[in-house]
C-alpha cells in the first residue's frame, strides 16, 4: 500500500514545480521577464543608495521614559532633524546633527521627566517611614553631588555612592561615613591632581562627619584617581618630584614671558633643569659661659677666743680715749661719715681662725635650634635655543650676549651656585616650523562624499552591467521581430499575393521562400535552397531547428 501511494505523493510534489515551470515558459511571461529583472535591479540600486547614503547614527539619549521620548522626538522633528530608534529603544540622530540636537533640547529644557536631586524629596508621600525618608535623602545628596562634579571640565558625567552608617549612642560604635565616586571623562581628557583634590574636598565637605581620606574616586577605565596614602614613601617621593616640576615650570613660564615679545612665539625653545634641595635638616646647640656667678652660698667662720671664757677688765671702754675728730663738708657727700661704707663689702673680721662655706655657681647656657626648610635651589641649568631668521642676517654675538644677560636676570643667576645659562641660535627643523596640515581624508566632508560616491558607483554598475545589456537584448529582439514581419510581408517573385515572403533580400541574389523549398525537384537543389534560406533567414532557421528538436523529443 505504501509503495502504491509513493508515486501519487511524488506526483503531487512535482505538480507545483511543473506548474511553475509551465508558467515561466508562457510567451507573455517570457516577454515580461527582462522588464521585471530591470525593475528588480533598479529597486536594488535604490535600496543600496538608501543604505549607503544614510549617515551613521549616534545615540542621543539611551534611557528615557516614554513621555520624554515623545517630547524629544516631537521637538527634533519640528526642527527638521531626522530621529530614529535603535533596537534598545534609544533615540539616535545623525552624527552631523548630534550637537545641534543637544543644544536644541537643552534650550527647551528637555528631557524633564526624570526628577533628580532634592526634587525627589518633593515626591515623598505622607506617612513614609524614617528608613525610606533617609534613603531618599541619601539619594538626593548623591544626585546633587553627581551634578556638581559633572560641572567640572573634562568630566562627562559622574555617579556618587554614599555609605552613611546608622548613628549610635555608644562612642566606640561610631563609624565614619564614606563615599565612592566614579567619573566618566571626555575622550582624550584627564583630571589633574588639583581637580581630584577638589572633588575629594567637595564630597567630604558635603556630608557631615566625613573625612577626605574616606573618599575614593575611580574613572571609567577603573583607574584609582584618589591616593589612599598607604605608601607614604612613594607619596613623599611623588610630592618632591612634583615640587621640582613646579619650580622648573615657573622658570619656564618666566622665560616664555620674557622671550615672546622679543623673538616672537614659536621662535625659541627653553628648558630648565633645577637641582632643588629637598632635604630637611634640624640642629640643636647648647653653649655655657666659663665664668659663672654665685647662685647660693652657705657656711660659717670662727674668730679667736670665740669659744674661750670672757676676759678683760670690766669698764675698760670708759678708759679708752675717744676717736680722732674729722672735718666734714656738708656740700660734699663723700666727706659724710659712712658714705663709703654702704657699697663696700663687709670687712672680714680680723683674726679669723677658720671658715667653712658651700657655694653654688650658675653657668651661662644658650640653646639654639636651627631648621632648614626644603626648597632651596642648589644649581640651575638653563638652555635656550633661538630660531635663526630665515633669509635674514644671523644674530650677532652681541645680540646673543644681551639675550643671555636677560635670561640670567629672569632666572636669578647665581655664580656662587655654579649656575649655567646657555643661549644659541640655530635654524629649526622644517618638521617643527611647518605645522602639519591635516590630511585631506580627515576633512569632515570626506565621509559624506565617500558614501555618496559609493552609492553612485553601485548605481552605475547596475545600470551598465545589468540594465544596459537587458535593454540591448530587448532592442535586438524587437529589431529581429520587426525584420521578420517586414520580410514576411514581401511577396515572392511572380506571386504578388503569395502567402509568405522572404526574411531578407540581398543584393544580386534571389530570395529563397518556403514555396521554393517545397517545389524543389531534386535533393541537391533542396539542400542548396536550405543553405540559402538559412543564410538569408538565420532567426527563422533557428526556430525551425528548435521545432524539429521538440517534435523528435515528443
Amino acid at each position: 500500500m505504501e509503495n502504491a501511494l509513493a508515486p501519487i505523493a511524488n506526483a503531487r510534489l512535482a505538480q507545483p514545480l511543473a506548474q511553475a515551470r509551465s508558467f515561466l515558459t508562457q510567451p507573455a511571461v517570457k516577454k515580461s521577464m527582462p522588464l521585471l529583472l530591470l525593475f528588480g535591479l533598479i529597486a536594488s540600486a535604490a535600496l543600496a543608495w538608501a543604505m549607503l547614503a544614510t549617515p551613521p547614527q549616534r545615540v542621543l539619549f539611551a534611557q528615557l521614559a516614554d513621555s520624554d521620548k515623545a517630547a524629544v522626538s516631537e521637538a527634533l522633528t519640528a526642527a527638521s532633524i531626522p530621529v530614529r530608534f535603535d533596537s534598545a529603544g534609544a533615540i539616535t540622530v545623525a552624527e552631523d546633527d548630534y550637537h545641534k540636537a543637544r543644544m536644541l533640547l537643552a534650550g527647551q529644557d528637555l528631557p524633564k521627566a526624570m526628577p533628580g536631586g532634592y526634587a525627589l524629596l518633593d515626591e515623598l508621600p505622607m506617612g513614609v517611614s524614617r528608613a525610606v525618608e533617609g534613603e531618599r535623602l541619601r539619594q538626593a545628596r548623591e544626585t546633587e553631588l553627581a551634578r556638581s562634579i559633572s560641572e567640572i571640565d573634562a568630566v562627562a558625567d559622574a555617579r556618587v555612592h554614599l555609605a552613611t552608617p546608622e548613628a549610635s549612642v555608644f562612642v566606640r560604635d561610631q563609624a565614619k561615613p564614606s563615599a565612592s565616586v566614579i567619573v566618566r571623562l571626555e575622550a582624550g581628557r584627564t583630571l589633574s591632581d588639583a581637580q581630584v583634590r577638589s572633588i575629594v574636598n567637595l564630597v567630604a565637605s558635603s556630608v557631615p562627619g566625613m573625612n577626605a581620606d574616606q573618599v575614593t574616586i575611580v574613572d571609567q577605565m577603573g583607574a584609582l584617581l584618589s591616593g589612599n596614602g598607604s605608601d607614604q614613601g612613594t607619596s613623599v617621593g611623588d610630592a618632591r618630584i612634583d615640587y621640582q616640576r613646579r619650580v622648573e615650570e615657573k622658570y619656564r613660564l618666566q622665560l616664555a614671558k620674557l622671550l615672546t615679545p622679543l623673538v616672537g612665539g614659536g621662535n625659541f625653545s627653553a628648558e630648565v633643569q633645577a637641582d632643588v634641595d629637598l632635604d630637611e635638616a634640624q640642629a640643636t646647640r647648647e653653649s655655657y659661659d666659663k665664668e659663672g656667678v654665685i647662685r647660693a652660698e652657705q657656711g660659717n667662720w670662727q674668730a679667736p677666743g670665740a669659744n674661750g671664757a670672757p676676759g678683760g677688765i670690766p669698764g675698760a671702754l670708759s678708759n679708752v680715749p675717744p676717736a680722732a675728730a674729722s672735718l666734714t663738708n656738708p656740700a660734699n657727700p663723700e666727706t659724710q661719715p659712712g658714705a663709703n661704707e654702704a657699697g663696700a663689702p663687709p670687712a672680714a673680721p680680723a683674726g679669723k681662725t677658720s671658715e667653712e662655706f658651700a657655694r653654688t655657681y650658675d653657668l651661662g647656657r644658650e640653646i639654639s635650634v636651627t631648621r632648614t626648610t626644603p626648597g632651596g635651589i642648589r644649581r640651575l641649568s638653563v638652555a635656550v635655543l633661538l630660531r635663526e631668521p630665515e633669509g635674514g642676517k644671523p644674530r650677532s654675538q652681541a645680540e646673543i650676549r644681551q639675550i643671555t644677560e636677560l635670561v640670567r636676570a629672569a632666572v636669578g643667576y647665581n655664580q656662587g651656585r655654579q649656575d649655567q645659562v646657555t643661549v644659541i641660535s640655530r635654524q629649526f627643523s622644517a618638521d617643527v616650523t611647518e605645522s602639519a596640515a591635516p590630511a585631506w581624508y580627515e576633512a569632515p566632508w570626506v565621509p559624506v562624499a565617500a558614501r555618496n560616491a559609493t552609492a553612485l558607483v553601485i548605481a552605475l554598475l547596475v545600470l551598465f552591467l545589468g540594465v544596459r545589456p537587458l535593454a540591448k537584448g530587448l532592442m535586438k529582439k524587437r529589431d529581429e521581430a520587426s525584420e521578420a514581419e517586414r520580410a514576411a510581408a514581401l511577396p515572392l517573385p511572380g506571386q504578388p499575393d503569395g502567402p509568405r515572403g522572404t526574411e531578407r533580400v540581398t543584393d544580386g541574389e534571389t530570395p529563397v521562400s518556403i514555396d521554393m523549398l517545397q517545389n524543389a525537384r531534386g535533393y541537391d537543389d533542396r539542400v542548396g535552397l536550405v543553405r540559402g534560406f538559412t543564410r538569408d533567414n538565420p532567426a527563422r532557421a533557428a526556430l525551425a531547428v528548435r521545432d524539429m528538436i521538440r517534435a523528435d523529443a515528443s
